[in-house]
């Protein structure tokens, strides 16, 4: 029968148990931790290019702002130098206004070809000498209709500093000055400079401003842009159109001015979004996995309780009734799982069909060895009896009357033992007086062709055995060993405790015949009931291997012209423990 082991079975099913919960927890934290990437990268995507416009808008109205003071006040001094009476007024007026605006460093007076008419600071003097002002653009001047603004550029006009400036410039009629002049500020980029520098877009963006046709008008790094240590892909921004665009991990955010004149552009990069998201994912994939292995460990726990307890109970149980079938009970039937009752039930079911038919096997198997022994009592009993009367027959035929009668009363006491009442065991006592009163019927019948002796141990003499057991030993010594003898002849019967054990007794039946070849030992044992000779021999061995098993039964040993000795191995049961089967 297959031996269920308990343990590899239940580490099997608990393995199989925790690699399916957690493939269904892996695979859903996966399924979750994905859409939760997608959904919580275009969320930050989204809320990045939120930010960004955000950003430069704020900006962009910032520098608007400013665009519209620059203007207001170049307007002012226009009406300013409306009013003067004479040049010195003049001087004197744009002089204070230059000292009033910090942002503004200076206001100058172009004729129509670029002279320097008059131009102050505030503080500094003019130039003696001026190589090239690059705050003058003529084509600049005659394409705008209200005003223009020039480029970023250094104002070289004074002595002493060279501020990074914007001219605004526009042409004017004022009675003290010479007609057909242009009025310019240069603007300093301290007001956009403080609006766009503590500008931040994510870790590292920032915003710049150019103009419709890419220049950069103002930047951060403004030095590094102008010698050439950074640049801008001014290019494809030109190409962009207001709003947000998103290209290689750059975020681009783009509004153009109100007067059109300038765009403010603000860049930021998905790059640091990426470490954002990252931190963020791994802090949900540890805390989806620790809510899984929660789930997990109570889903096992609940497992454990409902269904592996009950596997292992019905395997233990299955366990006990391999071992011990006939006494095993067990009530299934209990279980809160379905299919698991069902299979408690169909085992508790299996198990009792199987010990009826057990029982009844048993039962069968009784019936069939008491006939087996009874038809093989039957057998002997008549050979026996032929052999027996045949010698009668013989002596009452010599007219030997006296011994006939013996024979007779002989016979009338072994038959009585024979009988026995029914049982078939009976004590090695009565089975050794069997015997005797064999060998003095024989003893009639082969006069002074044999004698015997009988060594039995006195302790042995309640223990049972099967009737009829020496008795054919006897005869197969006495017509086929001595009845072919010249000598007389001689059989010795022992009777004592096993040696290797002391469970069982050897039952030796000895005589000094002509003796057989191992072949012959053999064949004896193994004969079919057609044989004619030896029969009562393999009878009595199919009838202890019957009755007590296949370890009991008979071994021959004999030499030839030496003799034969048949020992019987038994199991030692005392008269008062007899249970037939």
């Amino acid at each position: 029968m297959m031996k269920i082991k308990l343990r590899k079975f239940s580490l099997s099913l608990s393995q199989l148990s925790i690699i399916s919960i957690i493939a269904a927890c892996v695979v859903a934290v996966s399924v979750c931790i994905a859409i939760f990437s997608a959904i919580y990268s275009t969320a930050l995507l989204k809320d990045a290019k939120l930010s960004s416009e955000q950003a430069v808008g704020q900006v962009a109205l910032a520098v608007n702002n400013t665009l519209d003071s620059m203007c207001q006040k170049l307007e002012f001094i226009e009406e300013t130098v409306g009013d003067c009476s004479d040049s010195e007024d003049f001087y004197n007026k744009i002089s204070v206004i230059t000292r009033m605006q910090k942002d503004i460093y200076a206001v100058t007076v172009y004729g129509e070809n670029g002279d320097i008419i008059a131009a102050t600071n505030g503080d500094t003097s003019i130039k003696k000498q001026i190589y090239k002002d690059l705050s003058f653009e003529k084509s600049l001047l005659e394409s705008a209709e209200d005003f223009a603004l020039s480029r970023p550029h250094v104002q070289t006009v004074f002595d002493g500093r060279y501020p990074w400036v914007v001219t605004l410039a526009s042409k004017a009629d004022t009675p003290v000055l010479e007609n057909g002049v242009y009025i310019a500020i240069d603007y300093e980029f301290s007001e956009i400079a403080k609006y766009i520098d503590n500008v931040g877009i994510g870790r590292h963006g920032y915003c710049f401003i150019t103009d419709c046709d890419g220049n950069i008008i103002y930047h951060p790094q403004q030095q590094l842009i102008f010698s050439g240590i950074k640049s801008e892909n001014t290019d494809f921004i030109k190409g962009l159109s207001d709003g947000v665009h998103y290209e290689k991990n750059v975020i681009y955010a783009i509004t153009t001015t109100e007067d059109s004149l300038w765009r403010v552009v603000g860049l930021s990069f998905t790059d640091e979004l990426t470490v954002e998201r990252r931190t963020q994912i791994i802090f949900s994939i540890a805390i989806s996995f620790l809510f899984c292995g929660i789930i997990a460990l109570i889903v096992l726990r609940v497992y454990s309780k409902i269904i592996n307890a009950p596997v292992r109970s019905l395997i233990k149980a299955m366990n006990a009734f391999e071992n011990q079938a006939e006494n095993f009970r067990y009530s299934g039937g209990t279980e809160s799982v379905a299919e698991l009752r069902i299979i408690s039930s169909s085992f508790e079911h299996m198990a009792k069909t199987i010990q009826n038919l057990m029982e009844r096997v048993h039962r069968e198997e009784k019936e069939l060895r008491k006939t087996e022994l009874k038809a093989l009592q039957a057998q002997i009993n008549p050979h026996f009896l032929y052999n027996t009367l045949d010698s009668i027959q013989w002596m009452c035929e010599q007219g030997n009357t006296k011994d006939a009668a013996e024979m007779v009363r002989a016979l009338a006491r072994l038959f009585r033992i024979s009988i026995s009442r029914g049982r078939e065991l009976i004590t090695i006592k009565e089975e050794l007086q069997h015997a005797e009163n064999y060998m003095i019927i024989q003893s009639y019948r082969y006069r002074s062709q044999f004698s015997y002796s009988i060594d039995a141990s006195d302790e042995l003499m309640d223990c049972l055995c099967n009737k009829i057991t020496i008795q054919p030993l006897i005869e197969n010594a006495i017509y086929h060993g001595i009845d072919r003898m010249v000598d007389e002849g001689e059989i010795k019967i022992t009777i004592k405790p096993a040696e290797d054990t002391d469970n069982d007794i050897l039952i030796t039946v000895s005589d000094n015949g002509v003796g057989m070849t191992k072949e012959q030992c053999g064949k004896i044992l193994a004969k079919d009931r057609s044989d004619s000779g030896g029969i009562g021999v393999k009878n009595v061995n199919d009838r202890l291997k019957i009755y007590f098993g296949e370890k009991y039964g008979l071994s021959i040993e004999s030499e030839l012209d030496v003799g034969t000795t048949v020992t019987v191995r038994i199991p030692k049961i005392y008269k008062e423990a007899q249970n037939e089967p």
